[in-house]
């Protein structure tokens, strides 16, 4: 009885911590209403910091167009090969002072772990015009 028990919370856990770490995107398209006073996802427009369009992949501080406005601190992490992979990504909005030290993004950061992954799945998503 024990064992089938265990197995079917374990079965549940995993499933659900599958679910979170796909993410949402239409959930992320919300939380990311914290970041546009800074940052573009569905265009190449930089703002205060740069477009975040095609994001997931890049090199940090990488985006041409925000080239002469990246931190000496952004760009070094990029020189040193930090890429925006999911893994880095999730660091990184959860404490981008630690991440990045140095960094000029006044964002401490995202509290909420379903937060995090759905906004990743927002900024993996094809963008809507």
């Amino acid at each position: 009885m024990f064992r089938a028990v265990s197995s079917a919370a374990l079965f549940l856990l995993a499933s659900g911590l599958a679910a979170h770490a796909g993410g949402d995107a239409a959930l992320g398209k919300k939380v990311f209403n914290r970041c546009i006073a800074c940052h573009e996802a569905e265009t190449e427009r930089d703002k205060v910091g740069p477009h975040l369009l095609g994001v997931v992949g890049r090199k940090a501080g990488s985006a041409e167009s925000f080239a002469g406005h990246y931190s000496q601190a952004m760009k070094d992490a990029g020189a040193a090969g930090l890429v925006w992979d999911e893994a880095n990504l999730t660091e990184y909005l959860k404490a981008p002072k630690q991440k990045v030290p140095g960094n000029r993004m006044a964002f401490t950061g995202l509290t909420s772990d379903e937060d995090i992954a759905n906004v990743i799945a927002y900024l993996k998503a094809d963008p809507k015009p």
